[in-house]
């Protein structure tokens, strides 16, 4: 192959930008950079290389921008003081990452903590007088390497990107920073999170279920905690919630989550509660049919990507929403009366993406990226970093193209590689459903193109960012409009772009996209080649083995594996029930500690093609999760785009043979 076409490796050189933090007084910007080197550089292995991410954190000010940190491994989680002279951070260096806290006017960073397990969710007291984070402290289980028995009695027991859930919960310290004594604060019996200090340094809000039963449900509440004394349930919401944010009047609070009582397909709103008494909520985004926060996904986020609204001052609530395929910022103005709140747009390129933000004291600093600009860090509407500058090769800009539903235009984009010539033309499917493709920059798909082969991805309904109505189109029926409008919008690429080569083309999803893969050759053979990544192929197994099991069903399609009426309906739904009729070769790709879509659904996959003669090949990944093609391990990722390419090289070569266009 001509060494001028990039590769896997074009994903070395990148530098990617996470944990935007403004200063208290609006005019600094701490942010992490990670980059991606040898385990050891001064070690390195020429027979084997271990290329891992090393972060850093970075300082943005008037003198420009410029390292902060310099640690070997893993530095994260940028915390300024009230004062804004003193840095917490996050530094790890082994399994565990410690609090340490770096004096700004110069000297070295202090370690605070030494705990075999480290700590996370570092949050400063408006006072300055804390540090409250979350820790497990030296907790350790060695039963597996002992090979005792493990003994289940709790609804969830592991979970995606953690394996085996700890017994104990995480518990809530805090740092006494003028004397460096360490408290332990609370020890939950259920997880805990979203900790944030009232305005008035009296105590904390957080985020847990009230049992783990509930939590397992996706049944959430608001609790208070006060610096001395027990817990209170604030809240009877019994449904998600990502975050709350007191108000500055510290009696009253916004909890970003679902509706009461609703469940996974229901867009996430703004309410305004009070922290005493039973005042009915104020939903504070009112007539904006837009989700809050981000869902248009991408492979340039490792990282922390916070998006938690921010009061800008006592009636005015800045947040990001999902908006078709972008994500900006926006404005709640709560009324006069208190009781109703608008939106305006506040800082929205509809072309866009705006994945992290953080403001405090008339300051803002963000992440921005295009489809076809890296992600950059900005800090009050001035770029700090230069990060697309290390990409290996051109990025191309995706077009827009259109495709016609029964609720109103829907719309995807095609990247085509430069050139007049024939290409080849990949179908890809986001996940979710309930996510986004847009205007992100994705390496993968720029690496595509410039390999020769056209991209083309869209948000059929079920997709965030076109309204409650597109999501809840599928609700109950995976395999029907969302496949219709998949198939429509791949044909309208083909009608407007004559390049794409109708001779060579593939489907290729993870996730909901690894399920649509499946569901799509299972019942066509237009396709010439498939891959499908961290995939679900039988509904009834998915139910009892996945973290999310127990719950899901019921909220996308109403129905659940525990139930016998419901059984022949979910197997109605599955891939697995069509696998015969599949002809498509496959490559099947999956993580070994993947407890969101478990592989033994990819293993069912691949006996069934397997037993078909249907040309199949699997690739599993020891050490990985669901996450392995955004932010897994790099030796890892690259192994996993190194099998993408060559099974497309193999599949979609101008000689391939054309396809049936038969449905199934």
């Amino acid at each position: 192959m001509n060494s001028t076409i990039p590769g896997p490796e074009s994903l070395l050189p990148l530098v990617f930008p996470s944990d935007p933090q403004v200063s208290p007084d609006g005019t600094r910007a701490a942010f992490v950079l990670t980059r991606i080197e040898e385990e050891d550089p001064r070690k390195p292995d020429a027979a084997h290389a271990k290329p891992r991410y090393k972060s850093q954190i970075w300082l943005a000010d008037a003198q420009g921008t410029r390292v902060l940190t310099r640690g070997e491994g893993r530095d994260g989680s940028p915390r300024w003081s009230p004062d804004g002279q003193t840095l917490a951070f996050t530094r790890r260096v082994g399994e565990g990452a410690q609090l340490h806290l770096l004096p700004l006017s110069g000297g070295e960073a202090q370690v605070v903590t030494r705990f075999r397990n480290g700590v996370s969710d570092l949050q400063w007291s408006p006072d300055g007088q804390y540090v409250a984070f979350m820790t497990t402290a030296d907790d350790e289980d060695k039963r597996d390497e002992r090979g005792e028995a493990r003994v289940i009695t709790k609804p969830r027991y592991r979970f995606n990107g953690r394996d085996w859930l700890p017994e104990r919960a995480a518990r809530l310290y805090r740092l006494h920073v003028p004397s460096g004594e360490l408290t332990e604060w609370h020890a939950p019996e259920v997880e805990l999170g979203g900790v944030t200090w009232l305005p008035d340094s009296s105590g904390v809000l957080f985020i847990a279920a009230t049992d783990e039963l509930s939590g397992a449900h996706w049944q959430q509440e608001v609790w208070h905690l006060p610096l001395d004394g027990t817990p209170r349930q604030v809240t009877q919401w019994k449904s998600a919630i990502s975050a709350v944010i007191p108000h500055p009047d510290g009696q009253r609070f916004v909890l970003v989550g679902r509706p009461a009582g609703q469940g996974n397909t229901e867009h996430t709103h703004l309410y305004l509660l009070p922290l005493t008494g039973d005042a009915a909520p104020v939903r504070l985004d009112a007539g904006h049919d837009h989700p809050v926060g981000n869902g248009v996904g991408g492979d340039c986020h490792v990282g922390a990507m916070p998006d938690k609204p921010a009061w800008l001052d006592d009636r005015t609530l800045l947040f990001s929403s999902t908006v078709r395929g972008s994500c900006g910022l926006f404005t709640a103005t709560l009324a006069a009366d208190g009781q109703s709140g608008s939106v305006q747009a506040h800082t929205h390129d509809p072309q866009g993406v705006i994945p992290a933000f953080t403001a405090r004291g008339g300051g803002l600093a963000l992440i921005r990226e295009r489809a076809d600009q890296f992600p950059e860090v900005i800090l009050n509407g001035q770029p700090v970093t230069d990060l697309h500058a290390n990409l290996p090769f051109p990025a191309r800009t995706p077009v827009r193209v259109a495709f016609p539903t029964e609720l109103g235009e829907g719309e995807g984009w095609v990247l085509l590689p430069d050139g007049t010539d024939p290409v080849p033309a990949i179908l890809s499917i986001h996940g979710g459903p309930h996510t986004d493709y847009g205007h992100t920059f994705t390496h993968e798909f720029q690496l595509y193109a410039a390999r020769g082969q056209a991209v083309c991805y869209s948000n059929p309904r079920g997709s965030l960012g076109y309204g409650q109505a597109w999501v809840d189109a599928i609700h109950g029926r995976w395999g029907s409009v969302d496949a219709d409008d998949l198939l429509a919008f791949f044909d309208a690429c083909l009608d407007t772009h004559p390049r794409l080569d109708r001779t060579r083309t593939a489907v290729m999803g993870g996730s909901y996209g690894g399920f649509m893969t499946n569901w799509l050759t299972a019942h066509t053979t237009r396709f010439h080649a498939a891959i499908t990544d961290r995939s679900i192929c039988n509904l009834l197994s998915f139910g009892g083995t996945s973290d999310i099991g127990l719950r899901f069903w019921d909220d996308e399609l109403g129905l659940n594996f525990h139930r016998r009426a419901d059984t022949l309906k979910l197997w109605d739904m599955s891939p697995l029930q069509y696998v015969e009729n599949v002809r498509t070769p496959t490559l099947i790709v999956h993580s070994v500690l993947d407890h969101r879509c478990p592989i033994e659904q990819a293993e069912q996959w691949y006996a069934a093609l397997t037993l078909h003669g249907v040309p199949v090949r699997f690739v599993r990944f020891p050490g990985e999760d669901h996450e392995l093609s955004r932010s897994g391990r790099p030796d890892r990722r690259l192994t996993r785009l190194t099998e993408y390419l060559n099974w497309l090289d193999r599949h979609l070569a101008p000689s391939t043979a054309p396809a049936e266009t038969v449905t199934a």
